[in-house]
């Protein structure tokens, strides 16, 4: 990759097979092999890298992605991508050319976690790329995700702008000629996103990539504030997460807009989904929505006889966390229980297994929170669960195997891929308006743009939550989440059979297919 003398593709070959060689007969130990060999196919797989880039702020590597196989793992993506910088490591993975998914920052609290966090990196962005995969089936694009992990030191901002600009070192081309491409094609990128990232980085990335010269600036991430459809702002999530809730709530017997319910929700009411959620149940279901327990980083409060709406209301407009729950406001059977409080830890881990409710909702919370280890601790002591239903509003909150279990206790799971949809459809909406509006185009439309596209959030999200349960009731052997992961898989799958031959089609059979 050294602009000035680049090795060609049969020198390198034997380069390698020397080194890997010299390992065989030289290096002692079976862990320092392996090690040095890793890291030699690290360099045979790499197929570009910003390395001879003067001014970079990582080093980014586009990565083929069999450098990382595993039994374990279904399917080889597509595309992967990797940054390390000073203080955080990232993996960007999709499984489609032209894919989509969020940015996430995860900043662990010190160094234990850390090296938990890092352990489990690529795995994490494995499984919510995956997840995601089945998640787009309603869009054009295939699944994608990127996991930052960041040093405790080290703000969100800094990695996150350290991460991004790595990736425009290697999707923008360098007019020096000093990125050199062993990949043999442009690629395009669409992030969007995730924990952690606020609106003023989604501006700053566009900017960011406007000033580096990028072809496709304003589509280089969605959710903008400005010309864009901010999630948080206009809770596109959480209004399909709610449909979703409405159609199990009536599975089940009742209906919210006459009959009192109950909802728990792990995430807070400064959350993107938690928030939002919160809102949307006032507002659709008014008194009938009944919160009875909210756990998130800062804590938890519970009630039996429900959270006081208005001021959940106001820590949501607030954007507070759960333990500024003002306790003025809660029943007499409430607590709010910060996380620093002697029992808070336990009380704010253990919330969405022992408060009572109809539904839950995790609309927040690390991955494989509820595993097969543990999920019987969603159970009660005279073996019921704590809810009848359950809707992931938060990607891969339960593993495969909870999933399993606890549909076979009679939970109505309403897995990830199916409940949260709507946030990436709605982004896919506004990036391909990006590809036709200007920004002042866009502007002058918008406020009708988002109507129209929430009516579409809507209407798709009632399509498969009644499709789930009409393929349930014809066959009751299988789990909703099964349903759900069987419908993904047919509709990508006759997407990639059109996408296939479509450029060879007649104008008859393209008119059809239009």
């Amino acid at each position: 990759f050294d602009p000035a003398g680049p090795l060609a593709d049969d020198a390198f070959a034997a380069r390698a097979a020397a080194i890997r060689d010299r390992i065989d007969r030289t290096v002692d130990g079976d862990d320092a092999r392996r090690a040095l060999s890793v890291m030699l196919l690290a360099v045979e797989k790499t197929l570009r890298t910003n390395l001879h880039l003067p001014r970079r702020y990582g080093l980014a590597l586009r990565l083929d992605p069999t450098l990382v196989v595993r039994p374990d793992l279904p399917e080889v993506p597509f595309g992967l991508f990797f940054v390390h910088g000073l203080g955080f490591d990232g993996f960007h993975l999709r499984f489609r050319d032209i894919a989509r998914g969020g940015v996430r920052v995860v900043r662990p609290s010190g160094p234990e976690q850390l090296a938990a966090e890092t352990d489990r990196l690529y795995d994490e962005v494995y499984g919510l790329a995956f997840a995601q995969q089945l998640k787009n089936k309603d869009i054009p694009e295939g699944g994608a995700k990127a996991v930052i992990v960041s040093g405790p030191e080290v703000t969100v901002a800094r990695a996150f702008k350290g991460f991004a600009d790595g990736l425009l070192d290697l999707l923008v081309a360098d007019p020096q000629g000093r990125v050199l491409d062993r990949y043999g094609r442009p690629e395009t990128l669409y992030l969007g996103p995730d924990e952690n990232i606020t609106p003023d980085l989604i501006e700053w990335v566009v900017a960011r990539a406007a000033r580096r010269g990028h072809p496709l600036a304003a589509a280089f991430m969605s959710s903008k504030p400005g010309a864009g459809i901010n999630h948080k702002e206009y809770g596109v999530t959480s209004e399909g997460v709610t449909v979703f809730l409405e159609v199990a709530l009536k599975v089940i017997g009742i209906d919210p807009r006459a009959q009192d319910f109950t909802v728990k929700i792990t995430g807070g009411p400064d959350g993107d989904v938690a928030g939002n959620e919160i809102k949307i149940l006032h507002r659709e279901y008014g008194s009938h929505a009944r919160v009875v327990g909210i756990a998130d980083g800062s804590g938890s409060a519970e009630d039996p006889d429900g959270l006081d709406h208005a001021e959940l209301l106001r820590l949501v407009a607030r954007s507070e966390a759960i333990a500024c729950f003002d306790p003025a406001k809660l029943g007499p059977r409430g607590r709010v229980v910060p996380v620093d409080a002697p029992d808070g830890v336990r009380a704010r881990n253990t919330l969405h297994n022992r408060v009572v409710a109809d539904v839950f909702v995790p609309a927040g919370g690390r991955p494989q929170t509820i595993h097969a280890g543990n999920w019987r601790d969603y159970l009660l002591a005279d073996g019921r669960p704590s809810s009848r239903v359950i809707v992931e509003g938060a990607n891969l909150f339960l593993t495969p195997e909870a999933r399993k279990h606890l549909g076979e206790a009679g939970v109505l799971v309403l897995k990830d891929s199916s409940a949260n949809k709507c946030g990436v459809i709605c982004s896919s909406f506004e990036i391909t308006a990006s590809h036709l509006l200007t920004q002042q185009e866009f502007l002058a439309h918008k406020a009708r743009f988002v109507r129209e596209v929430i009516a579409r959030l809507h209407s798709l999200a009632r399509a498969e939550a009644e499709l789930l349960f009409r393929e349930r009731a014809r066959n009751p052997a299988l789990l909703l989440p099964e349903v759900s992961v069987r419908l993904s898989k047919a509709m990508m799958r006759a997407q990639d059979a059109i996408d296939g031959v479509f450029d060879g089609l007649d104008a008859d059979d393209r008119a059809l297919a239009d």
